[in-house]
């Protein structure tokens, strides 16, 4: 079988030049974006404000159209002409450009984009479905379970336990690893109370609305780490439930990790015994980079935690969504249900599963092995802490916590730098999350281009940079309030 892209660039390279007739219908900015416009908000009159700082706003209860391609009905003669196929693969041809442009820019979200799954593609024809349980085979033939459960396997022995100890599955998505751990531990404390920090990922928070479960939020330090002291506090005000409590092992923005020792320490001298608490360990990105960072706190099931879960598309790095999922096989069966239409058992969040996802972690796992990843995990620290050094250096507020590669720093004043380089921002924050794929190069690209645009933006002395004193410390800020201090 050819592979898609050399038919879409074979076809594409044969109607380049040439006036088809589908040709007048093809918007070239609607696919070749350079970047996204922002969208300018609009009052309840319809107004457009066009006032000089323009942020994108989310209306709920209304979708907005930047771009479309519309999809249209094929012509009479489209099959003996070949023009639609002709138009579609031109369309797909500068897409992958735009794709190639846009991964130039991409830092603010934690994704590893330097990867190469070229043997693969000779499985793309297969349609591979992982439904059921991992561990019993289905009707369904069509499968990657071997691969599914070696991959497990792999992350057994990283998380210390034992083969016919644990239950796990590929998830779609770190958000799915979440809801599943919180629901095992639902269903393992239907009365529990759920406690997750307050810069816990959405997805914890939703997994409460989705199950209705009481969810008590846990300040958090400066750093980002939950605030066990205040985490006592809410326990010793609900000592007659079972405690579910969802652990970071890097928090979405500052890239934080909870204090793991010190949280089950806390549950215990509020007198939580091992039988009446469940942790969950959202692992998203760090959880697979953190075992291999000297002297730190291992995430282990030889402690008394309940699941671990972890992205596989950010650190490993996979063309798609995906993750993995972790837990004791002894808490599996409370929420386990046997499916005759299967012949497999049913306990996961999904019915049908990617069965290409445990393909790419397969060959990632064989082809890097821990030693790879060590090596990349320091690649990526080293690489943060150039980047933070060199933004303190310009004077630019700037934070890295001891166990993680997210610097965070000052909000770019333009939106339209913050989407060029694909930058996630809250309040006066934003940040990169150095990944394998971001060189040193491409940071110093970033930084240049940052440093010229702040000498724009603040060239007037009345605009000042923001203050983060209160977002990442005063020793981190590089405000004119706390420059002269911290100089």
């Amino acid at each position: 079988m050819v592979g898609t892209s050399a038919v879409i660039e074979s076809v594409s390279s044969a109607v380049i030049g040439k006036e088809v007739a589908a040709d007048s219908q093809f918007d070239l900015t609607a696919v070749a974006e350079p970047v996204p416009a922002v969208v300018k908000s609009e009052d309840v009159d319809g107004a457009v404000n066009d006032g000089e700082e323009q942020k994108r706003e989310i209306v709920l209860g209304r979708n907005i159209h930047t771009t479309c391609l519309a999809v249209t009905e094929p012509d009479a003669d489209d099959e003996s002409t070949g023009d639609k196929e002709a138009y579609m693969a031109s369309v797909l041809a500068r897409y992958r450009k735009t794709l190639t442009d846009r991964t130039k820019y991409h830092l603010g979200y934690p994704y590893n984009l330097d990867f190469d799954y070229g043997a693969l593609t000779q499985l793309q024809h297969f349609s591979i479905n992982n439904l059921g349980d991992p561990f019993i085979e289905s009707n369904y033939g069509v499968h990657s379970r071997q691969f599914e459960v070696g991959v497990l396997d792999w992350f057994a022995r990283l998380w210390e336990i034992e083969k016919n100890e644990y239950w796990g599955y590929i998830t779609n998505c770190g958000t799915e690893g979440n809801l599943h751990g919180i629901l095992v531990g639902r269903e393992v404390f239907p009365e529990g109370i759920l406690y997750a920090s307050k810069e816990s990922h959405y997805s914890v928070f939703k997994a409460a609305r989705m199950y209705r479960m009481e969810c008590v939020k846990v300040d958090t330090l400066l750093t980002g780490e939950i605030d066990c002291a205040d985490f006592k506090v809410k326990l010793l005000a609900n000592k007659d439930k079972p405690a579910i409590l969802n652990v970071n092992i890097g928090t979405t923005v500052k890239g934080a990790v909870d204090d793991l020792d010190l949280v089950i320490k806390t549950l215990e001298e509020c007198g939580f015994s091992h039988d009446r608490f469940y942790i969950h360990c959202d692992g998203a990105l760090f959880g697979l980079m953190m075992p291999f960072v000297k002297r730190a706190p291992q995430v282990t099931f030889k402690k008394p935690i309940g699941s671990v879960s972890v992205s596989g598309h950010k650190f490993v790095g996979c063309p798609m969504p995906c993750g993995v999922q972790l837990t004791r096989l002894e808490h599996i069966n409370a929420l386990s249900r046997n499916v005759e239409y299967l012949a497999s058992r049913d306990a996961t969040i999904m019915g049908s599963r990617n069965g290409h996802a445990p393909l790419f972690l397969w060959c990632t796992l064989n082809r890097k092995g821990y030693k790879g990843f060590q090596k990349e995990v320091q690649k990526c620290l080293r690489n943060a802490h150039y980047l933070k050094d060199r933004l303190i250096g310009a004077g630019i507020s700037a934070m890295l916590n001891e166990l993680s590669s997210t610097v965070v720093f000052e909000r770019p004043k333009d939106e339209e730098f913050v989407r060029k380089w694909q930058l996630a921002c809250e309040r006066n924050m934003s940040h990169v999350v150095v990944m394998p794929s971001v060189t040193v190069e491409k940071l110093d690209d970033f930084l240049d281009e940052l440093v010229k645009a702040r000498s724009i933006w603040y060239k007037d002395e009345n605009v000042k940079p923001p203050c983060l004193a209160a977002d990442i410390g005063s020793q981190n800020c590089c405000c004119p309030q706390h420059r002269g201090r911290n100089s």
